[in-house]
């Protein structure tokens, strides 16, 4: 038995589909699984990483987890009954963000991710970690503005990344997950371009049929009222990385094809496939 641990968030769900394709057990926890709504055949259990006394009946029988976190959460209730559970390894979804070798990480996002990776490292259990720096689905950010016209206003609009498809993150997750000879390894994950976000916007307006065009926003007055409704250190953090991103090309490789055998999706087509998000 397989199981997605944030089955319902961007990455755990297509995992869990991956994986159901796949016809491999697998088993997704949930707080909510009324609200699930996944595939049919899927072991949806109720558990809350929050609350441990919830968590054996979802690591019964497992042999493999693929670990998804929300920015914050504490993994030592995790890893106290994945232990407890003999669970034999776990595949930590993490950031980019993170300097290898570095004594101290530059910033929270990168802190919490290491530091949840070096407690995974001393449970004792076999791990893997995939690193992800701005996955393709940071664009949906533009959605609300692509159904109300046809300008695209944000901060970094020259950031460069290398965005990569949620499937293809999935793919990976899945095949590590069910396959041996990835114990200890952290794989970086890109898509296979390194475009602009001005170059994303371009691409999602061919999509659309559509002549977008892009403006350049400050960014402090935009942090500041982001900062209102979200963690303003966390905030700080990314608008840091993608002030760093401004300029240069953003590093790819071909670790998704190394690993599951295709090419990773381009950007165009993770844009066909959201469509229907920016109003097409």
């Amino acid at each position: 038995m397989y199981l997605v641990i944030g089955a319902t968030a961007h990455f755990g769900r297509q995992t869990v589909e991956e994986l159901a394709a796949a016809n491999v057990p697998v088993r997704a926890l949930t707080r909510t699984p009324e609200k699930a709504a996944l595939p049919d055949g899927i072991d949806v259990v109720r558990g809350d990483l929050t609350r441990p006394e919830t968590l054996p009946p979802a690591f019964a029988g497992v042999e493999a987890a693929l670990v998804i976190l929300p920015y914050g959460m504490d993994v030592s209730p995790l890893l106290a009954g994945a232990s407890a559970a003999g669970v034999r390894r776990l595949v930590f979804l993490s950031s980019g963000a993170i300097v290898a070798g570095a004594e101290r990480q530059p910033d929270v996002i990168a802190r919490y991710h290491r530091d949840v990776e070096q407690a995974i490292e001393a449970s004792g259990i076999d791990w893997t970690f995939l690193r992800l720096l701005f996955p393709a689905i940071n664009s949906l950010t533009f959605a609300m503005q692509t159904q109300s016209g046809d300008v695209i206003r944000a901060p970094y609009t020259e950031a460069a990344f290398s965005a990569v498809h949620e499937r293809d993150v999935a793919a990976v997750a899945a095949r590590i997950l069910t396959s041996d000879g990835h114990a200890g390894r952290i794989y970086d994950l890109t898509g296979p371009e390194s475009l602009t976000q001005t170059q994303q916007v371009r691409i999602l307006g061919e999509t659309l049929g559509r002549a977008l065009t892009v403006e350049d926003l400050d960014p402090e007055p935009v942090l500041e009222q982001m900062s209102r409704f979200m963690d303003g250190e966390f905030l700080a953090a990314l608008f840091g990385l993608m002030a760093e991103a401004v300029g240069k090309p953003a590093p790819v490789n071909d670790t998704v094809e190394q690993i599951t055998g295709r090419p990773a999706r381009t950007y165009a087509e993770w844009a066909a496939d959201h469509r229907a998000d920016f109003g097409g």
